[in-house]
């Protein structure tokens, strides 16, 4: 990504990127309104930043499909992701999307290059393209789901499967259950302390994991 992120931005702005802002848990957009602000680039004029982001979208995405191969050799599939995937998928009236900082195009290519995307429904998913704090674009994520399925939104049962403490804030905040699993740069510990429904340290206990959110999603 950070590749990526590099080429796209000397594209669409110009000017090389020299400074890389952090961006584990940000969305594309607000990584790339940073980027232009820690690289001095002045979009006072024609339309500000946002005149911007659309074509960095579009060309991200190109550049990342064109580094497909690098996303298999360098990235990383956690250990049960696919099983649990599967598994989840199996549950009577279960609906498996996304809620990421990615594009949708960057999303489904990434889950794409290591065969997880036949499990996830893109169109009820929520993307960091969108302009909503996470918490709200999760609400959203559930509100197309309740639509697409007929299902009132009141009765649509969710569980945010998070790996950060502003997962599980998000979760709270967009009405849904959260299971958080120490996978990514938090800890367990830290996890807890954010107070989500249930903690895992990783996906390798599919039974377990299929148990859980079963739970979490039985009518009171």
């Amino acid at each position: 990504m950070r590749g990526a992120y590099v080429e796209a931005f000397g594209v669409v702005v110009g000017r090389p990127l020299i400074q890389l802002p952090q961006t584990a848990g940000r969305s594309e957009s607000e990584v790339f309104f940073d980027a232009l602000a820690l690289n001095g680039v002045d979009t006072r004029i024609d339309g500000g930043p946002e005149r911007l982001l659309d074509p960095f979208s579009a060309e991200l995405a190109a550049v990342l499909a064109a580094r497909r191969d690098d996303l298999v050799s360098q990235g990383r599939l956690m250990p049960g992701a696919a099983e649990a995937l599967a598994a989840v998928a199996k549950l009577e009236g279960m609906a498996q999307t996304v809620l990421t900082g990615n594009s949708k195009p960057n999303a489904m290519l990434k889950l794409r290059a290591f065969g997880l995307d036949g499990y996830v429904d893109f169109d009820i998913g929520g993307y960091g393209t969108e302009a909503y704090p996470r918490g709200t674009l999760l609400g959203v994520a559930r509100q197309r789901a309740a639509d697409k399925h007929g299902v009132p939104l009141a009765d649509l049962a969710t569980v945010y499967v998070a790996d950060s403490p502003v997962d599980v804030h998000a979760a709270r905040v967009g009405g849904a259950a959260s299971l958080a699993v120490a996978g990514g740069r938090a800890s367990a510990a830290e996890l807890r302390e954010a107070g989500p429904d249930a903690v895992l340290p990783d996906l390798t206990d599919t039974a377990g994991l299929v148990n859980l959110i079963a739970r979490l999603t039985e009518a009171p």
